[in-house]
C-alpha cells in the first residue's frame, strides 16, 4: 500500500514538474531588434505564432543599423537588417543571415493632375534629380518620356530619409548602379548626404512632406505607398520596359536572383534581368549567431522563422510583403541544420524540432 501511494505521489510530482515546464516554455520571450520595414509583418507573425505555439515575441523597430549593433552586443537573440551584410562582415562577426520576404522601394509624387503610375521615369532621370541636376519637372528629359502627360512647371522638391534606414540602402544601391556620377558623388548607404531637398525620419516623415510640398518627389517602402494611396511613378528597368511596383514584378526581380552561389545570401535585387522586373527591390534579413551559447533560445528563433516561412504567405501578402520563394526557404532552412550549432558541435535546428 506504501508503495503504491510512493507511486502515485512520484508520478502527480512528475506530472506538476511538466506543467511547469509547459508554463516556463509559454512564458519565454524572444527579442528581436532592427529593420523598420519588416516590423508590420514581424508583428503580425509574432500575434499569430503565439496563438499557435504560446510563445511570445519581442521585436524593437529601431532601424538596420541599430539591429545590426545589438546583435553583435548579443543583446537581442536576433538581429534585422533591410542591409545585407557581406561575407566577409558575416564571418569576422560569427552570423549566418537568411532572407525573410521582400518588398520594393517607390518613387512618389505631389503633381496636380498627374495619376497613380502615370508617370514614367528612368533609372538616371531619377539619379540626376537626385544630384539636383534635373530641378524642373518640364525638363526636356522628363517630357520625352511622358508625351501626352501634362507636366506643371513646378520647381522639384526633393525629399529623402533624414534618419539612416534600408530604404534609402536601396534606392542609393540602384541610383548608384545606373549612374556613375551619383555612385561619385553620393554612394551607397543607410545614410547619405544628399546635395538638395529635405529629409523626413521614417516613411512618414517623406510621405508628409511630399504630401505638403507642391511638385515634391520622394521614395518609401511599396507596403507603405500602397496602403495610403501615395501617387508613384514607373520605373524603367534594365530590359527597358516600364512596369509598376506590384507583387508580380518584385516576384519577377527574385526570380533572376542565384541565391544559391551567394555567400551569406548578401544579394542585393536591385536592377534584375528580366521584362516584368521592379528595379528597386528588396529583401529583408536575419542575423544570429551560428555558435549558441543558448541553444534552445536558438532552436525556438528558428522554430518561429520556420513557422513564417510555411505559414505566414497570406498574412505577408495582405501587408503588401512578398513572400519568399520556396527555392529559396529551402536554402534557408539547409544552411541552419549545416550551420547552426550549440557548444558541442550539435546542429541546433531540424525540421522535427520546428512547431507545426
Amino acid at each position: 500500500m506504501l508503495n503504491k501511494r510512493l507511486k502515485t505521489t512520484f508520478v502527480a510530482g512528475v506530472a506538476a514538474l511538466g506543467l511547469l515546464a509547459g508554463l516556463a516554455h509559454a512564458a519565454v520571450t524572444l527579442n528581436g531588434a532592427g529593420a523598420t520595414f519588416p516590423y508590420p509583418i514581424y508583428a503580425k507573425w509574432a500575434e499569430a505564432y503565439k496563438a499557435s505555439s504560446g510563445m511570445s515575441l519581442n521585436y524593437q523597430s529601431i532601424g538596420s543599423g541599430g539591429g545590426i549593433k545589438q546583435i553583435k552586443a548579443k543583446t537581442v537573440d536576433f538581429g534585422a537588417s533591410d542591409k545585407p551584410l557581406s561575407a566577409d562582415e558575416l564571418n569576422d562577426a560569427g552570423l549566418l543571415q537568411f532572407p525573410m520576404v521582400m518588398g520594393g522601394v517607390v518613387p512618389v509624387v505631389n503633381l496636380e493632375g498627374v495619376k497613380p503610375g502615370e508617370l514614367k521615369l528612368t533609372g538616371p532621370i531619377l539619379a540626376d534629380i537626385y544630384l539636383g541636376k534635373i530641378t524642373e519637372w518640364n525638363d526636356a528629359a522628363i517630357a520625352k518620356l511622358n508625351p501626352g502627360v501634362k507636366l506643371p512647371k513646378d520647381k522639384i522638391s526633393v525629399v529623402s530619409r533624414a534618419d539612416g534606414s534600408g530604404t534609402t540602402y536601396i534606392f542609393t544601391h540602384y541610383l548608384s548602379k545606373v549612374s556613375p556620377e551619383f555612385k561619385e558623388k553620393i554612394g551607397n548607404n543607410t545614410s547619405v548626404s544628399w546635395p538638395a531637398g529635405v529629409g523626413g525620419k521614417g516613411n512618414e516623415g517623406v510621405a508628409s512632406y511630399v504630401e505638403r510640398l507642391k511638385g515634391a518627389i520622394g521614395y518609401v517602402e511599396y507596403a507603405y505607398a500602397l496602403q495610403n494611396k501615395m501617387t508613384f511613378a514607373q520605373m524603367q528597368n534594365q530590359a527597358g520596359k516600364f512596369v509598376k511596383p506590384e507583387t508580380t514584378s518584385f516576384q519577377a526581380a527574385a526570380a533572376n536572383a542565384d541565391w544559391a552561389k551567394t555567400p551569406g545570401f548578401a544579394l542585393m535585387l536591385t536592377d534584375q534581368a528580366g521584362e516584368k522586373s521592379w528595379p528597386i527591390t528588396g529583401a529583408t534579413f536575419i542575423l544570429v549567431y551560428k555558435n549558441q551559447e543558448k541553444p534552445e533560445t536558438a532552436r525556438e528563433v528558428l522554430n518561429f522563422f520556420a513557422w513564417a516561412y510555411d505559414k505566414g504567405d497570406k498574412l505577408a501578402t495582405e501587408l503588401d510583403y512578398v513572400p519568399m520563394p520556396d527555392s529559396v526557404v529551402k536554402l534557408v532552412k539547409d544552411t541552419w541544420k549545416k550551420e547552426i550549432k550549440d557548444t558541442g558541435g550539435k546542429a541546433v535546428w531540424t525540421e522535427a524540432t520546428a512547431q507545426k
